[in-house]
């Protein structure tokens, strides 16, 4: 991977641009929630903040903030149903 995934102050323009790009690289949902274990694991705020983030700053698109959103809510929602 070539960002660091420690964001730090995510809205300075290259790391908000770097993790913008890594969301859109990842299509798979296995991509997703590797990248966001990876990602939560090494920063302070879980990415769905940062990805709401994004939305409320029109810095993404609804479709991508709603594949990602989607896409961590039901693994969070088949946790909880499959423990």
């Amino acid at each position: 991977m070539t960002i660091s995934l420690n964001i730090g102050n995510l809205f300075n323009d290259s790391p908000s641009h770097a993790l913008v790009d890594e969301l859109r690289k990842r299509t798979s949902e296995k991509e997703i929630l590797e990248f966001e274990e990876k990602f939560n694991s090494k920063n302070e705020k879980n990415l769905h903040i940062y990805i709401c983030r994004f939305l409320k700053n029109r810095s993404i698109s609804r479709a991508l903030a709603s594949r990602w959103l989607i896409t961590l809510i039901n693994n969070k929602e088949s946790k909880i149903n499959n423990p």
